[in-house]
């Protein structure tokens, strides 16, 4: 019994979670207005009530949507997305795919225009080829790994100076070494030499 009611405050929970307005946003019945809020891709809610129709999404800072975003909203039957600087790169490539799946009379792609990269700006999301926007990827890819490329070599010299350096003083200190027990075996010679003759007279007296 207690599984049963706990399972009926879970559902009952997810439903009124599901049917919430998000934050930020106002609900006036099926339609949801997030418009005009400064909402960035990363303060987007993350969901919106199941039984929305209309989504303005308009006059935002969205770059680009999260994936799935939309994919619950069944009843959904317009979203406006204009005058936002869409980022076509990658990331929009999930707003692209659900804009061509919508029906010729849902009007959402209009405005919906690129603002980066500059060679693809002013151009409509949906009529953007998949080749366009996989070639912005690859640019980004090819420009990570040639960074990843000059941070190696950079620090591969760096090393090679390194060991080179520390060579040249092993060797400095090796020369150094051999002179300095040289100047010592000289010295400990000459001392010798000089006590001998000191007491080469005395001996030569006591004979």
């Amino acid at each position: 019994m207690k599984g049963l009611l706990f399972l009926y405050l879970l559902f009952l929970f997810g439903a009124q979670r599901t049917s919430a307005c998000p934050h930020l946003c106002s609900c006036h019945g099926s339609q949801v207005d997030c418009s005009s809020k400064s909402l960035t891709s990363s303060s987007l809610p993350t969901s919106f009530p199941t039984g929305t129709t209309s989504l303005l999404l308009h006059n935002n800072r969205l770059t680009s949507l999260p994936n799935g975003l939309l994919d619950d909203l069944t009843s959904l039957r317009s979203v406006s997305l204009h005058g936002n600087p869409w980022d076509c790169d990658c990331g929009i490539l999930y707003l692209r795919a659900w804009l061509l799946r919508q029906p010729a009379t849902i009007t959402s792609h209009l405005g919906v225009n690129c603002s980066f990269p500059p060679g693809l700006r002013g151009r409509l999301v949906v009529y953007l080829t998949e080749k366009e926007v996989l070639d912005t990827c690859h640019y980004w890819y090819c420009d990570l790994a040639l960074a990843s490329q000059v941070c190696l070599f950079v620090f591969v010299v760096v090393q090679a100076a390194l060991l080179v350096a520390l060579i040249v003083f092993l060797r400095r200190f090796e020369r150094l070494s051999k002179e300095a027990k040289r100047t010592t075996e000289e010295s400990f010679t000459a001392g010798e030499s000089l006590r001998e003759n000191e007491y080469a007279p005395l001996k030569d007296s006591n004979i």
